[in-house]
């Protein structure tokens, strides 16, 4: 945990403030985030069928990347009724729903410009 008057906090304080893409972009990003969100949007919904869709993640990574989703409203927890153990499954918000498209949007664009692909000038 970084102290609230470091640089670094100062700085992300100051971007979060002059432009929302910034605030956007710390909720969606990291290495897994992204992921996470569209194969929930696929149905992959449950913990075990994300680790089978996105297997290099750990259990450790995968379950604070959920909580990280959770905590900024992209997703919430549903009970699965009379699972044993309790199940849940994992399901988008309104607000990860309007993700969707533009992460789809973002994955068209690399596909096209990512490692200097297409430059035009």
């Amino acid at each position: 945990m970084r102290k609230e008057s470091s640089t670094n906090a100062i700085n992300e304080r100051f971007l979060h403030r002059i432009c929302e893409l910034n605030s956007a972009i710390d909720i969606i990003g990291g290495r897994w985030k992204s992921q996470i969100v569209y194969s929930i949007s696929e149905g992959n919904n449950r913990f075990n069928l994300l680790k089978k869709e996105i297997p290099n993640i750990s259990d450790q990574v995968l379950s604070r990347q959920l909580k990280d989703l959770e905590r900024h409203a992209i997703i919430y927890k549903k009970p699965i009724p009379g699972a044993i153990p309790n199940g849940v499954e994992y399901m988008l918000t309104s607000k990860g729903q309007d993700l969707v498209p533009i992460l789809r949007n973002l994955c068209e664009w690399g596909k096209i410009y990512a490692e200097g692909k297409a430059i035009t000038v």
